[in-house]
């Protein structure tokens, strides 16, 4: 019997790691661990993905909550060392960038437990990025290295990681998209919103979302998103899905003027709204004209689907995006955001190509080579 332990612990975690416990469970021989962290704590960003996803419950939540980085490392570490030594599996998984993914980490490698990385090697080169560390740090101490794109190839190697340990896999992200796009179709959130009627969608929109500390925890930096976006939102609402930290920056920083809080109202304007489940939030952005974005994640998605991405920062870990997709890199100056979207916004949306091995079949292969992997370790 193979013995698997995975972590997940915010938002993105969720997606990544659902295909991998699909293609699990086609194999009796496998025993599984769930682990959540509870590092996204509130239940529109946690608990409802789990529904959307068709995810286990978890076998264990730590609970541990929103804190300082070094505290909720250190919370996430101490809860999880127990687990790990009486679970005792063969491997841990790790995915994506989140503190809950360094910590667990971490802490298995000291217990003697491999650690494998699902979506390694990916680089901003920027290391005031927690991020930036997280990623960097996972992949020092792990055995194997599941890569989403070429570019995390190169950055492994040219760090020198040995060659036996990374794998060009696919995106286990865009897994979870293909499978679930149907379903997020009937989603009724356009209705609700009122930009369709049955399903077919009869307004334009544009889709906002930030999160990231360097954007919403400085007033100047915020104000001039949201007052370019605002311009932008003079022809067309714009959806803006607030994430709870920063909506309470944007109360505390006085820029409540810039929101339009009615749901269902079809005026223009950048129309707050709660933070949406996975299904929703697919089907809202795979309709829209435009997504401005901070978030990794939703550049790779809006690439498959075809949506023209402004992504809020001066740096992407998701090259492929740009090279291959709809992603461009704009920053955070206001004039500049403005201009990209209005020279996007009057040209026709051309076709769009997904990176190699972005075909739904990453989770597949990340498990046969774990399999194969840990089945050599058994027999040798």
């Amino acid at each position: 019997m193979i013995r698997l332990l995975s972590v997940v612990g915010a938002r993105p975690n969720f997606m990544k790691i659902a295909p991998i416990l699909s293609e699990l469970n086609k194999f009796a021989d496998v025993e599984h661990c769930l682990v959540h962290t509870g590092q996204h704590y509130d239940e529109l960003l946690s608990s409802n993905f789990f529904a959307d996803l068709g995810l286990p419950e978890p076998d264990v939540n730590l609970q541990t909550g929103s804190s300082s980085h070094a505290v909720q490392t250190a919370e996430i570490m101490t809860r999880i060392e127990p687990v790990l030594l009486d679970y005792k599996p063969q491997m841990v998984l790790v995915v994506g960038d989140v503190n809950s993914t360094i910590a667990a980490a971490l802490t298995a490698v000291k217990l003697g437990i491999e650690v494998a990385h699902i979506e390694a090697g990916l680089r901003s080169f920027d290391m005031t990025m927690p991020e930036e560390i997280n990623r960097k740090l996972t992949d020092a101490i792990s055995t194997l290295l599941f890569a989403t794109e070429q570019s995390g190839i190169d950055n492994l190697r040219n760090e020198g990681v040995p060659t036996e340990k990374i794998f060009l896999v696919g995106n286990v992200m865009i897994d979870c998209l293909l499978r679930h796009r149907e379903l997020a179709a009937k989603s009724p959130i356009l209705d609700r919103l009122g930009v369709s009627q049955n399903g077919s969608t009869s307004l334009p929109y544009a889709v906002l979302t930030l999160h990231r500390p360097s954007n919403v925890d400085d007033p100047k930096i915020l104000h001039g998103i949201l007052n370019a976006v605002n311009a932008l939102a003079d022809d067309f609402p714009v959806f803006f899905p607030i994430h709870p930290r920063t909506r309470k920056n944007i109360e505390a920083f006085g820029l409540s003027r810039y929101l339009v809080n009615t749901e269902g109202a079809t005026r223009s304007g950048i129309r707050a709204i709660d933070p949406l489940g996975y299904l929703d939030f697919l089907s809202l952005n795979d309709h829209a004209m435009l997504v401005l974005t901070d978030s990794g994640g939703v550049q790779e998605e809006t690439t498959v689907l075809g949506i023209p991405c402004l992504t809020l920062r001066e740096n992407t870990e998701r090259p492929a995006t740009v090279d291959h997709g709809s992603n461009h890199l704009v920053g955070v100056d206001s004039d500049r955001i403005l201009a990209a979207a209005r020279s996007i916004l009057q040209k026709p949306v051309r076709p769009f190509q997904c990176p190699p091995l972005w075909d739904g079949k990453a989770a597949s292969r990340i498990v046969a080579i774990l399999l194969d992997h840990l089945q050599h370790d058994t027999s040798g």
